[in-house]
């Protein structure tokens, strides 16, 4: 379970991280033109990072329960994956 905990703690810190940076910066011009759309896929994503983080937590501590949710925040984060890059592509930016 070594390489789930620290892939979820890490991905879930690189979603918090890189969006916290985009709305510190100010390059989430869709606050503006788009605010609904924006602001669920925001929340949906830090949703998923909750999860991960919580799933790793609970993988650490050996929670009966963390298996379990880290499915659950492994298929949101596979939905996440797959949504998150038109958000870029709309803009034009290549990763």
């Amino acid at each position: 379970m070594t390489f789930t905990t620290i892939f979820a703690l890490f991905v879930c810190l690189g979603m918090i991280g890189q969006w916290t940076m985009s709305f510190i910066t100010k390059q989430i011009p869709e606050l503006k033109t788009e605010p609904i759309r924006i602001w669920f896929h925001i929340v949906g994503e830090m949703v998923t990072a909750l999860a991960l983080i919580l799933s790793g937590i609970g993988l650490i501590t050996s929670w009966s329960w963390a298996p379990m949710l880290y499915l659950i925040a492994s298929g949101m984060l596979i939905y996440t994956a797959i949504v998150s890059p038109d958000y870029f592509a709309q803009q034009g930016k290549r990763i």
